[in-house]
């Protein structure tokens, strides 16, 4: 074979596929640079889910004649700064365009044309059709930007055979602008198609947060703004803000995680470990937290130049940005004490109505429990002293011995008790309390587990994971990068009480394991720790088990549904809650008590 140079328009099509690869491709690239250029309106309209029109409409700076002409060369950019001497900075990328490709590449496999008028000039247009450049050319047009890109992919018909139904490529570019919209509030954005309106969002004003979260809530549903924690954190230099739902408001995947480097949507496994270890002993492993999390870093820290889509970043301190996620993550839940989601109340007020047709919102199994080794009460004699009972609360007897007694004086007003007074018990595993406005109903056993559970996670903090020595050391052997990460953070795995040195290329040795884990698969862990550092840069798995383990023996070493309380243990239950953090959902993100305000109940009774 001889080799020859391509053609340029095959040139072109083939970098169009890089950039290009469905009309959501292209419309998020056409509203960057909307963005870019200082756009605060934009009107995107499709056809046919973008295969035969988008139309992207806004009011920015606009381009002049020569601006135009240049536009639609590939690697022609004003977005690029330069250096001193003269080279072209990609270390300080402060925008979303940079490579000068979108508008040709896009050019090069449809029929492309752009009208657009600067302040205080005249509009002039310009064609691009299959690659072949017409224009520019006087025209007429307000101030801003005008493209129409037609018949999508007709230039490479073998794309266009690649593309899913109207409904699936609808969907994608409507997910494409609600992304861009999210770090943009003060940008007003609208997606037709056809007839119909898909997203209407005006621009937001005011504070900051708070016109982050209301078009989050736009977005992501009011029940995500009236459930999400702020986030504000700020460590060496970098800076994350955001909003985070609570345990309680979750979704069964991960797509509700948004990740946002200096305004750029991104795509990273690092914020899904992050997240996934800050969440990990509030949410059963198939339960994931909403969150939107915004990063601002220095862009000579972060490299955008990855991919030509631009949808993964790499981090120039990676430990650093998934620390700092971790952290803000955890100090927020922290914060948020024994609050609970909004939404479980809706939940259950819905149920009422529909007479319980099954729709509530939190009808999932959680009857499945990790097991643990027959000898784990001894393995575990060392981890934590006896936990003394909640004050005012019998031993864990099991004991059904009791009769509810009300309260018959309140030491305080009834308003400085968030969760009420008890005024009784349910079937003998729900406790009804009144609040100053409304009822609280609770889990008793889901309260106290969760209760329990964190009076070990202190021990645990306090005394460290006690360790069992290996009788025969186990040797794992591993491919030999999965053996070097495990040996790098050799020092974190020894903190959870797992011992291992190094055994010659590709193997390992393990001397010591965590007392809780009793007869534990060895080999096993290991490999699925490796698993985790490949796939979420953090070894997760043996902190999971170490909870899934603290988990289980809080369940069991918990009041029991079934079991009659007196009022005084109730009050005590409730009182603990209430200065416990993290009491508003059990070990497995299940809610452990739901408030019905009086206006919702009294509705509930045709009162209102």
């Amino acid at each position: 074979m001889i080799i020859r140079r391509l053609a340029e328009g095959t040139i072109n099509r083939i970098a169009a596929g890089e950039v290009v690869e469905r009309p959501a491709s292209a419309v998020k690239e056409l509203v960057e640079n909307a963005i870019d250029a200082g756009a605060s309106e934009i009107d995107v309209t499709i056809q046919e889910g973008g295969k035969t029109l988008i139309s992207v409409v806004d009011d920015g700076m606009g381009m002049s004649p020569e601006e135009l002409e240049l536009a639609v060369e590939r690697h022609a950019t004003s977005k690029l700064p330069q250096r001193a001497d003269g080279e072209d900075d990609l270390f300080s990328i402060a925008s979303f365009g940079f490579r000068g490709e979108a508008l040709p590449s896009i050019g090069a496999v449809s029929k492309l044309s752009i009208t657009s008028r600067p302040e205080g000039g005249e509009p002039w247009a310009m064609r691009v059709e299959g690659g072949a450049k017409q224009g520019p050319e006087p025209a007429s047009g307000a101030k801003g930007t005008r493209i129409e890109v037609r018949d999508l992919f007709y230039a490479t018909p073998a794309r266009l055979k690649f593309l899913k139904s109207e409904r699936a490529e609808t969907t994608a570019v409507s997910d494409q602008i609600k992304r861009l919209a999210m770090s943009n509030p003060t940008v007003g954005f609208t997606l037709r198609s056809g007839d119909r309106t898909l997203v209407g969002l005006p621009r937001e004003s005011g504070d900051f947060f708070d016109a982050r979260l209301k078009r989050l809530a736009a977005i992501m549903g009011r029940d995500f703004g009236e459930n999400a924690m702020k986030i504000d954190a700020e460590r060496e230099g970098v800076r994350l803000t955001g909003y985070a739902g609570v345990p309680t408001f979750n979704r069964g995947n991960a797509q509700a995680q948004y990740l946002f480097v200096n305004g750029r949507p991104v795509r990273d496994k690092l914020v899904v470990g992050a997240v996934r270890g800050a969440y990990a002993d509030f949410l059963a492993r198939d339960r994931h937290p909403v969150v939107a999390l915004f990063v601002e870093i220095d862009p000579k820290d972060v490299d955008v130049n990855v991919h030509p889509a631009k949808t993964e970043v790499r981090f120039k301190d990676a430990a650093l940005v998934r620390g700092l996620i971790v952290g803000a993550l955890r100090h927020a839940l922290a914060e948020a004490g024994h609050r609970a989601s909004t939404s479980v109340a809706d939940a259950a007020l819905g149920a009422f109505r529909t007479e319980g047709a099954g729709n509530y919102a939190y009808q999932q199994d959680y009857s499945r429990r990790p097991s643990y080794s027959p000898g784990l009460a001894e393995a575990a004699r060392d981890f934590y002293a006896p936990q003394e009972s909640i004050p005012g609360l019998s031993e864990v007897s099991g004991r059904a011995d009791f009769t509810p007694v009300t309260p018959a004086t309140l030491e305080a007003p009834l308003r400085d008790y968030p969760l009420g007074v008890a005024r009784g018990q349910v079937h003998e595993t729900y406790i009804v309390a009144q609040t100053a406005d409304g009822i609280v109903l609770v889990d008793q056993h889901a309260a106290h587990e969760r209760l329990v559970y964190e009076r070990m996670k202190s021990a645990l903090s306090a005394k460290g994971v006690a360790r069992q020595v290996l009788l025969i050391p186990e040797v794992i052997e591993l491919e030999e990068s999965s053996a070097e990460r495990l040996l790098a953070r050799a020092e974190q795995l020894a903190e959870l009480g797992l011992v291992i040195e190094p055994f010659g290329p590709g193997a390992l040795v393990v001397r010591e394991m965590p007392a809780l884990l009793g007869d534990a698969n060895i080999k096993g862990l290991v490999q699925d720790l490796a698993d985790d550092l490949v796939e979420f840069e953090e070894g997760l798995s043996l902190k999971e088990r170490l909870e899934d383990v603290c988990s289980t023996m809080a369940c069991h070493g918990s009041v029991r549904a079934g079991r009659r309380l007196t009022g005084d243990e109730m009050n005590a239950l409730l009182r603990e809650m209430e200065r416990t953090p993290h009491s508003g959902q059990c070990n497995h993100g299940r809610p452990t008590y739901v408030e019905l305000k009086l206006a919702d109940i009294e509705k509930l009774f045709g009162r209102r």
